[in-house]
């Protein structure tokens, strides 16, 4: 029997753990073929592939990000191979699987929730050409009428084989991104989140997770993603993980965890701030909101004082990046409680800020709820509200202008002195400065035609003039050293229009020769003479001089960039004042 176990991931540096641990359940007694896809590839190259198979069965692992790409192939691939036994699983057909039967008469069984036995069970049916009526959990079709089996016990995750050991895996784990789970289940009951539905929480064997992982840094895993949703539910199990990771991470490779951050002791980031090595953990912290009566409504219990804690702890530590997650559109938050959700959450200064909106979820609470608060949403996935009691669809759209700016501009990581100058000196909130610039950048049609990376700065520049109005010397100077610090050579090119005279150029060129010792030691070590600092330096005017810690002061000078072979740039300050004393 020909088993393929497919699906189509968001991007191509994504891995399915579904149905890797599929086919390694099934194995022995059934081997399974994999077959990988995105959401962005053609629907008739992935049938062709899929059809070239010759399957007697395929199995799709589906979510809300996939379905509507993974039905017009499920369609097709009835089309051109009638005989195929069409099975789908996933959260995204576990809910509403009548619905979906009825919808779509080209899948043949729906598996209901966790798959490993009920997919064998399914494959154990069509192998001995029996019906399905002794497979638990699942929905089918029996002389045309819909047909549920009761779900049977849950798995022992202890006993499950290890969804890692393929040899057709090893290849691409160095390009992938790698996830691991070590639990299945949430304690919490957020209304607005498919885990809440599940209750309790269930581990895998610890010592078969510690194998797993050794065994992917040793076939050279780079990025390992744990999917628990609460990773630190258990401390204790938490600190075992964390030291086993420590201890023996081969260096490159980066683990990210979902933690919640208000029940994350202060004994235990002062343990990583003090043991962890930089750059080895990333944290993905869920805040979705502050305002206490909307975290009530969705059953969410969250201390944000606590929270705040750990995110603040974790920074000072300076070895973690933060990835922290807001959602908007939750019960009764309005456009202004939101914008102080996110002033809140943004003064915690996270490296990412991801804002979010609200979709209703098969099976979730607040799809069952959403008459009560008025939401109106689109009713094919992801399910994104567009609306509710207290958000209209003109603040739904001013927040998601936010959103656009909020990624290019912070958390893309290219504007590290410019925003926090920006945010903190120019604009009244964050929020502010974000949607007062999407709204600029809708109204000039920029979202219509792309961008450079030059254009990001001068449609700020552009902004700050015309917008806020207000002196942009310093905060230009900031842009100034954003654009050049990113680059990895002496730029060729450059957005802002004043140059410095080449009579001036030459004169400090000289200087920094003479006396590097004005910028500092590091910069004097390189032994620069007339010839090479023209080809390693940059130097252009600039208003304000630039500390590592993002402070800012005003002095007039030029801003000094050295690109040495094989280094980052890097940044100096010479003062208007200390050049003409010198010169003079």
């Amino acid at each position: 029997m020909n088993i393929v176990l497919s699906t189509l991931n968001a991007k191509y540096i994504h891995t399915n753990i579904a149905i890797r641990y599929l086919k390694a359940y099934a194995a022995p007694e059934y081997h399974c073929e994999l077959a990988e896809f995105t959401i962005h590839d053609p629907t008739l190259s992935i049938v062709s592939d899929l059809y070239q198979h010759a399957p007697d069965v395929v199995g799709f692992s589906v979510y809300i990000w996939n379905i509507e790409e993974t039905l017009k192939v499920i369609r097709l691939l009835k089309l051109t191979s009638p005989n195929t036994v069409i099975v789908c699983g996933g959260p995204e057909v576990t809910y509403d699987y009548d619905q979906w039967m009825e919808k779509v008469p080209e899948i043949d069984v729906i598996a209901i929730g966790e798959g490993e036995q009920t997919f064998k069970d399914i494959l154990r049916a069509i192998d001995s050409q029996k019906d399905y009526s002794s497979v638990a959990g699942i929905a089918y079709r029996q002389d045309g009428q819909l047909r549920i089996t009761a779900p049977g016990p849950k798995l022992d995750l202890r006993v499950l084989p290890s969804p890692f050991r393929f040899a057709e895996d090893i290849p691409h784990l160095a390009n992938r991104v790698t996830y691991i789970e070590t639990s299945r289940g949430c304690p919490f009951s957020c209304q607005f989140c498919l885990s809440s539905i599940e209750v309790g929480v269930r581990y895998f064997n610890r010592d078969a997770i510690k194998d797993d992982i050794r065994y992917l840094m040793a076939h050279g895993a780079k990025t390992i993603k744990f999917v628990d949703r609460t990773f630190n539910i258990s401390r204790s199990y938490a600190m075992e993980m964390f030291q086993f990771l420590i201890d023996e991470h081969v260096p490159g490779t980066v683990f990210q965890f979902e933690i919640t951050g208000d029940i994350m002791r202060p004994e235990v980031i002062q343990f990583l701030n003090e043991e962890a090595p930089a750059g080895l953990f990333r944290f993905e912290i869920g805040v979705q909101s502050t305002n206490d009566l909307t975290n009530e409504l969705v059953k969410r219990r969250q201390n944000f004082s606590k929270l705040s804690r750990t995110v603040t702890m974790l920074k000072e530590g300076g070895k973690i990046a933060q990835h922290l997650d807001l959602i908007a559109g939750l019960p009764e938050e309005d456009y202004a409680s939101f914008r102080d959700t996110f002033n809140e959450v943004f003064a915690l200064r996270p490296e990412e800020l991801q804002l979010g909106f609200l979709k209703l979820l098969r099976g979730t609470g607040l799809r069952i709820q959403a008459e009560q608060y008025g939401y109106r949403y689109i009713d094919i996935a992801p399910y994104e509200i567009v609306s509710n009691n207290v958000l209209s669809f003109d603040d739904m759209l001013k927040i998601k202008q936010t959103e656009d700016i909020l990624e290019k501009y912070w958390n893309s990581g290219r504007f590290i002195y410019s925003m926090e100058y920006i945010v903190s000196e120019l604009a009244d909130t964050p929020f502010d400065f974000f949607q007062l610039f999407g709204a600029f950048w809708e109204k000039q049609g920029w979202s219509r035609i792309g961008h450079q990376f030059e254009d990001l700065f001068t449609r700020l520049e552009r902004f700050l003039h015309e917008i806020l109005k207000v002196d942009t010397s310093i905060a230009v100077s900031l842009l100034k050293a954003d654009y050049l610090l990113h680059q990895k050579f002496l730029p060729r090119k450059i957005w802002w229009k004043s140059v410095l005279p080449e009579e001036e150029l030459k004169e400090i060129y000289q200087l920094l020769v003479r006396s590097p010792e004005l910028l500092d030691e590091s910069f004097a070590s390189n032994g620069y003479t007339d010839r090479t600092i023209r080809k390693q330096v940059f130097i252009t005017k600039s208003a304000a001089k630039l500390e590592e810690d993002l402070t800012v002061t005003a002095d007039p000078g030029y801003l000094v960039v050295q690109y040495a072979p094989g280094e980052k740039a890097r940044q100096y300050h010479l003062s208007e004042h200390v050049f003409d004393s010198v010169c003079q």
